[in-house]
């Protein structure tokens, strides 16, 4: 019983891994292209992705930091309360 169990989670912990890999700058990314985590040990930010059906990115991190991006564009709104954002046309911060 316990060699099922030990082999149930062996299983079970190898395919919530499966979509995750560590890129160059030491990142570990993990996602499917509709949703999305990573953790960055350098700087010790987490963070995590979703896209909504009308392919809205939304991205937030552990820091309070949260950003609405597609197709380039979008707003970003800090933890300090600083809102930036990006237009086809401009950009810039409040």
């Amino acid at each position: 019983m316990k060699t099922l169990m030990i082999l149930v989670c062996a299983l079970l912990s190898a395919h919530a891994y499966a979509t995750c890999a560590t890129n160059a700058r030491g990142e570990t990314v993990c996602g499917n292209g509709q949703t999305a985590g990573g953790y960055n040990r350098n700087t010790g930010t987490a963070w995590t992705s979703q896209v909504n059906q009308n392919g809205v990115r939304t991205t937030q991190t552990n820091r309070g930091g949260e950003a609405k991006t597609m197709n380039g564009k979008g707003v970003v709104k800090g933890p300090g309360g600083t809102t930036c954002y990006r237009t086809a046309n401009s950009h810039g911060c409040n």
